[in-house]
């Protein structure tokens, strides 16, 4: 069975759409806040997201110019429906157990600009684009992906766009959970 790739489309354009109306409107001071030092701030977790998802740009241009090679890992590791179904499992919206992100992808410490909820959607909207210029005879099931985080994970596309929807779920609701706090500045 094929993705249908724009329901994945559609549901990373109801993030995008959501942000802005549930995080549009708050303060750069808002945006910043944290409920503790080791909590991420609202802004933190769309910078976060902007920061991962563009490492996937350059797989779904390869991609989309028909010109990647497979590796060795993605031609014959065994493990890649297992890394892609732990990811997914992992990164879903209503696991609330704590996740440890790799250093390259870890949002910025310093304030974030008051635009984050912009350049969110805008970056939503550059991903959309990303996946609606792959080939129609692509199949996503069987074409199998490096994780641009680590280098020995590999999962097919179809897992991947799965990833990439429930990833911005799981930090869209971590951030909702920010403006819900006691403390947080009205």
């Amino acid at each position: 069975m094929k993705t249908d790739i724009s329901a994945v489309c559609s549901d990373l354009e109801k993030v995008a759409e959501n942000a802005r109306q549930d995080f549009g409107s708050l303060s750069t001071q808002q945006l910043n806040w944290k409920p503790d030092e080791k909590s991420w701030s609202v802004a933190q977790c769309f910078d976060h997201l902007i920061t991962t998802h563009s490492l996937y740009f350059p797989v779904l241009q390869r991609l989309s110019r028909g010109d990647k090679q497979s590796s060795f890992l993605e031609r014959f590791s065994p493990a890649s429906g297992f890394f892609g179904r732990l990811l997914i499992k992992n990164l879903d919206p209503t696991n609330l157990k704590k996740m440890k992100s790799t250093p390259a992808v870890e949002p910025s410490t310093s304030e974030i600009g008051g635009d984050i909820v912009d350049r969110f959607c805008a970056h939503q909207h550059e991903l959309i684009k990303h996946i609606q210029t792959l080939p129609p005879d692509i199949d996503p099931a069987k074409t199998i992906i490096t994780s641009p985080l680590l280098g020995f994970v590999t999962y097919n596309l179809e897992d991947c766009f799965t990833v990439l929807v429930v990833h911005c779920q799981r930090h869209f609701g971590q951030a909702k959970r920010v403006t819900e706090v006691a403390g947080f500045p009205a």
